[in-house]
């Protein structure tokens, strides 16, 4: 059995002040085929399917399609605010290896 991703607090927050602390659009992550590293995150704003996978708090949605799941098991989405920038960023215990930038990864 897979477990679902987890999504932190600190992730939630950043979602509700994107969304002006109302309800909004969800945030999709997903994983796509391609990337320098054979699969890479499509993490944006978009509005739910009938079969995802969705991850509520404060008000805010995550949600994950049934493909990308097994990619996402056991991960955690998080927000980063570094100097080098600040973004949603998937810890993912799957991954065997990932590319500098933390979109792509290989399993």
């Amino acid at each position: 059995m897979n477990l679902p991703p987890t999504v932190t607090p600190r992730a939630f927050a950043r979602l509700a002040e994107i969304n002006a602390g109302g309800p909004g659009p969800a945030l999709r992550v997903a994983v796509l085929g391609g990337g320098c590293s054979g699969f890479q995150y499509d993490i944006r704003m978009d509005e739910p399917a009938a079969d995802d996978l969705v991850l509520e708090a404060e008000g805010q949605r995550v949600v994950v399609d049934p493909v990308s799941l097994p990619f996402l098991a056991g991960a955690t989405i998080d927000w980063a605010d570094e100097l080098i920038g600040s973004r949603f960023t998937i810890e993912n215990p799957n991954a065997s290896s990932s590319c500098g930038c933390g979109t792509s990864f290989s399993m």
